[in-house]
């Protein structure tokens, strides 16, 4: 899992990316660290040995068939998490090493997934929309 400090410096450059999107909040959920879109939905959750299972690990919103297609890629660094699996969460092993461009394309489309039509389209440039 890695060494506290280790864990602590990861979190927070997670928390620099979740709360970098608009109208985000960070509060416990459940114990966890859990980043929300306008204080009320979960887009990314950070677990710590949850429940025994020895992860370090983001458990996120994901867009359809996202979780199927990177467990089946690389089982080792992706999961289907309990609790939220069922409904497409992803599960995204941070003790297997980072890989913080991935990381933040995975953290934003999970705030996509979550976050109004319309906030969605105030983060994209306006060249995209």
């Amino acid at each position: 899992m890695g060494r506290p400090s280790q864990r602590e410096r990861t979190l927070e450059r997670i928390r620099d990316i979740c709360l970098g999107f608009p109208e985000t909040s960070e509060r416990l959920s459940h114990g966890a660290p859990t980043f929300f879109v306008l204080g009320k939905r979960a887009f990314l959750m950070v677990l710590t040995n949850h429940h025994g299972d020895g992860r370090f690990a983001v458990w996120c919103a994901a867009p359809a068939g996202m979780q199927g297609m990177l467990v089946e890629a690389d089982p080792e660094r992706f999961f289907v998490p309990p609790y939220v699996g069922h409904r497409g969460w992803l599960g995204v092993r941070l003790d297997r090493g980072v890989h913080w461009d991935e990381l933040t394309g995975i953290a934003e489309d999970a705030y996509t997934e979550v976050a109004p039509p319309k906030l969605v389209e105030s983060t994209r440039p306006a060249d995209r929309q």
